[in-house]
């Protein structure tokens, strides 16, 4: 059976200045919640979903009686931001650049509908994105890799036929547990070496970067 191939991108810190707005957000959702988390280490684990991101951050066994609310808290600071979130340099331009060498184009997103709505109208790139995937697609989040299928069966797609495009250590490790290389980029603040040694394929600082080497990336031409 004949598959579409399929460019599959991570959102947030991959395509939208998102990263540090999520660090704020749980930081101080944390904060009000009377659980002190350093922000360096509330940074490293952004990119998971919440249930991991608490769990990664302040233990399995704790106290899960207030999850709800941090979240729900964190959801509520982190939407002041909606208005202000702009692209990263080329993240536009590159998606128009995958679909034009035969790439079918997918968002590869655990948000809500309403914030996907709010990312997208801030990427301005619609013309070009072929599906999309949310919160209500995936059971687990990444690291596993539930997101990353999610978006193969949006795009029609198998593993051997898609990229994953992304920015955190989660999103190569989801990737390579769905079976599909990981082109990740630096602007999440994940650094080139943890990025190679968490299974990157390679490596560009941005989206900007990724456009100016297209052609010699695995995003150059889909493979036969």
């Amino acid at each position: 059976m004949t598959t579409t191939p399929a460019a599959l991108f991570d959102v947030d810190g991959t395509l939208l200045d998102t990263t540090y707005l999520h660090t704020l957000a749980w930081w101080e959702a944390l904060r009000q919640y009377d659980r002190t988390v350093p922000a360096a280490r509330v940074h490293r684990a952004v990119g998971m979903g919440a249930d991991r991101l608490l769990d990664h951050l302040l233990g399995e066994d704790r106290d899960r009686s207030d999850d709800e609310a941090v979240t729900g808290a964190h959801d509520a600071l982190y939407a002041r931001y909606w208005p202000v979130v702009r692209p990263l340099p080329g993240a536009a331009d590159l998606l128009r650049a995958c679909a034009d060498r035969g790439w079918r184009v997918v968002l590869a997103s655990s948000a809500s509908e309403r914030e996907l709505t709010a990312l997208r109208g801030a990427l301005a790139a619609d013309e070009v994105i072929a599906a999309v995937t949310t919160a209500d697609d995936v059971a687990a989040t990444k690291p596993e890799p539930d997101l990353v299928r999610a978006a193969l069966d949006r795009a029609d797609s198998a593993p051997e036929r898609a990229v994953f495009v992304g920015d955190t250590l989660w999103d190569v490790r989801a990737a390579g547990r769905a079976g599909v290389p990981c082109v990740a980029v630096e602007s999440g603040g994940h650094s080139a070496q943890d990025l190679l040694g968490a299974g990157a394929a390679e490596v560009h600082a941005d989206t900007s970067e990724l456009l100016a080497g297209l052609d010699g990336s695995l995003l150059a031409r889909p493979r036969a």
